[in-house]
């Protein structure tokens, strides 16, 4: 397995996807579903969400993988907490998803730096961090 091997597999699951939705679009769509009624956007929500986006391409090369996507996890999970409605504990649910986002963005960072080889931007020059 080489640093070529995700994007392919990820193209493939992209392009099984379309075919899918091509199928479905031609052959009547999801009828099945309800109707989403007058529900409204929940914009803040969006808003949290592009704020983690965009913080995580602005900062990944100055903080590293890890902290950016960490960072970018707990900005999008305040937008969708937020969406549910109010937090009862806010620094408590801050810092689950601090957590969570190091929880998830470290093992990534070594599976994509040590397993398959691909350099992605670190805080120090060790490639542990």
């Amino acid at each position: 397995v080489g640093p070529n091997f995700l994007p392919w597999l990820v193209s493939a699951a992209l392009m099984l996807c379309g075919v899918f939705l091509v199928y479905e679009a031609r052959s009547g769509g999801f009828r099945d579903l309800e109707d989403g009624g007058d529900e409204k956007p929940y914009w803040p929500g969006f808003v949290w969400m592009s704020a983690g986006l965009l913080l995580n391409a602005a900062l990944i090369t100055t903080i590293g993988f890890i902290f950016s996507c960490t960072l970018c996890f707990a900005l999008a999970s305040r937008g969708l907490r937020n969406a549910k409605g109010p937090v009862d504990n806010v620094a408590q649910s801050w810092l689950v998803d601090v957590v969570l986002g190091l929880l998830i963005a470290a093992p990534v960072y070594w599976m994509f730096t040590k397993f398959l080889a691909i350099g992605l931007p670190g805080l120090t020059q060790s490639g542990w961090i």
